[in-house]
């Protein structure tokens, strides 16, 4: 009988938008049924997210915290059976990583047992314009297994601040990924 304690993954990279992997991190934390959730940053990831944010991640204790260069971490092995990766920011730099098959620390290994493992990988882009290598990259990821999730604000819910219009996005993104989420519905 396999061992099925499912999971988050989320990973943090070098795109300006560390607002939303707080937020995230507050939703995975208040899920109705606890779960492991993995965090990493990369090494641009965490200097964008003390200057974006300069707040600590919140103590729980199904929260743990991986070090990027920790190939030997358990989310770098497919029969850890996490549920979904969701990398939130994603850097172009990271995407064209992924992409291309490029393991070169945790972020993007686990990113690739992901993907092998058939399971659900977010990458929330957070660039504009786009030019032709990151939309190939784009399509190339999405070819492979991965849903690209620009991190693009909506309107039709009316937010009537920044706080309101970020939770929007956040918890689409969450229920997007099966998880418990109060995501705004059309209609």
């Amino acid at each position: 009988m396999r061992n099925r304690e499912g999971g988050t993954i989320l990973a943090i990279t070098g795109a300006s938008g560390s607002i939303y992997a707080q937020k995230m991190i507050e939703l995975l934390v208040k899920q109705q049924n606890p779960q492991r959730i993995r965090i990493i940053f990369s090494e641009q990831g965490e200097k964008v997210w003390k200057f974006e944010i300069n707040a600590a991640i919140p103590s729980d204790p199904n929260i743990k915290l991986l070090s990027n260069q920790d190939l030997f971490a358990d989310i770098a092995s497919g029969s850890s059976g996490y549920d979904r990766m969701i990398i939130l920011p994603c850097s172009m730099g990271t995407l064209g990583r992924i992409a291309n098959g490029v393991s070169a620390d945790l972020i993007t290994r686990a990113a690739d047992v992901i993907l092998k493992e058939k399971k659900r990988l977010i990458l929330c882009i957070r660039e504009a314009p786009y030019n032709k290598i990151h939309l190939e990259n784009m399509l190339k990821a999405n070819s492979s297994g991965a849903d690209i999730f620009p991190l693009s604000p909506f309107f039709y819910n009316h937010p009537t601040n920044l706080d309101e219009t970020i939770n929007a996005l956040v918890n689409r993104i969450a229920d997007y990924s099966g998880l418990d989420a109060e995501a705004y519905r059309w209609g």
